[in-house]
């Protein structure tokens, strides 16, 4: 049902947790399904440097915060609008229909957080 990419990163999530003086703090729920994505960041010189997440959710939505914790690190502030829910989910070998909602989500988050750092 899941890709291996998908289990991995909800198994051993990368980069969990806060950052105690972040340069943005972006929250996004689904309400619909009551997933929730909430996104701490460090920026210094145009550039993500820190990534960390906290998310409540399903397998997906917590995989796909997970990637998009380590795709961000080193990517500059411009790049963040450009990354697309389908892109996410192919970089995790695919998601089922249902659970595209947690690849929108990440994709939302994101978008939320360029409002903030632009």
């Amino acid at each position: 049902m899941y890709s291996e990419k998908v289990l991995d990163h909800f198994q051993n999530p990368r980069n969990v947790g806060e950052i105690a003086q972040p340069s943005a703090v972006v929250e996004v729920a689904n309400p619909v399904c009551g997933d929730l994505l909430k996104l701490w960041v460090v920026a210094e010189n145009g550039k993500i440097t820190e990534a960390k997440f906290k998310a409540a959710g399903c397998v997906p939505a917590i995989a796909c915060a997970s990637w998009l914790t380590e795709w961000l690190t080193g990517k500059p502030l411009a790049d963040l609008p450009r990354l697309t829910p389908d892109q996410i989910e192919a970089a995790l070998d695919g998601l089922p229909e249902a659970s595209r909602h947690a690849a929108v989500m990440a994709s939302d988050v994101l978008r939320r957080l360029s409002e903030r750092t632009s």
